[in-house]
Order: C-alpha cells, then sequence, then structure tokens
C-alpha cells in the first residue's frame, strides 16, 4: 500500500508541474544574471549578433556559453576556419560545446587581396 501512496504523490507532483509550468527559471528562484541556457529561446530581437570565429577577439569568444580562456585560445589558434563546423572537425571543440553554440557564430571567409568584395545579391560578372 505505501508504495500506491508514493506512486500517487509522484504522479500529482508531475502533474503539477506540467500544468502549472513550472521549470527552471519561471517559478521559484529566477536565474543568476548572466546565466547562460544554451536550450533557451531568446525573442529576435533580444539575440546578440553572431560572433566571427575568424576574427573574433579573445574577449569576444569568452562570452559564448561553453567557452572559457582555453577554448577561445583554441580557436584562435586554429584560424582561418572555412565554416563554423570545421571548430569539431579540426577537433578544436567537441561537438556538444559546438552544439550549444553554433547558433551564435558564424565563419566569414576574408576577401583575397587584390579581388574586390562582392556586393549582397549582386553575382559577379565574369568577362573574358
Amino acid at each position: 500500500m505505501q508504495i500506491r501512496a508514493r506512486l500517487r504523490v509522484l504522479i500529482a507532483i508531475a502533474t503539477l508541474c506540467l500544468a502549472g509550468g513550472v521549470s527552471a527559471g519561471q517559478g521559484g528562484v529566477p536565474p543568476a544574471a548572466g546565466a547562460h541556457s544554451p536550450g533557451a529561446q531568446v525573442p529576435r530581437a533580444q539575440r546578440p549578433a553572431p560572433i566571427d570565429i575568424n576574427s573574433a577577439s579573445l574577449a569576444q569568444l569568452k562570452t559564448l556559453p561553453w567557452i572559457g580562456e582555453a577554448e577561445a585560445a583554441r580557436i584562435i589558434k586554429g584560424r582561418p576556419y572555412p565554416s563554423k563546423a570545421s571548430l569539431v572537425s579540426k577537433k578544436v571543440l567537441p561537438a556538444g560545446v559546438y552544439q550549444a553554440i553554433r547558433h551564435r557564430i558564424i565563419a566569414i571567409q576574408p576577401t583575397p587581396p587584390g579581388r574586390p568584395a562582392a556586393l549582397p545579391g549582386k553575382r559577379p560578372e565574369n568577362r573574358v
């Protein structure tokens, strides 16, 4: 009988949590200021601009969740990156960390010297 009573209590608690919307940051203790929650949805207007892994400073890279001094230094040391997924293929970051920050980074390719940058929406002309 005691097991059934405990099971009923657990089911009631689970039902209340799901129905009441009790989750991290919604009830009880508010989240810490500046706390990073990789899976949290942030409104588009509040999202920070993506960080270019090919040109960002050490301090800029450290603003990313799960990126500390050592990880930022490894990112800088491995430059240039043809794509942001190269962080995993070059073994600069573990796949889990990359998954947490992939929406916050970009990899812009530098324009080769002597070649003008293409304008957005315009195709370069190939004249012979």
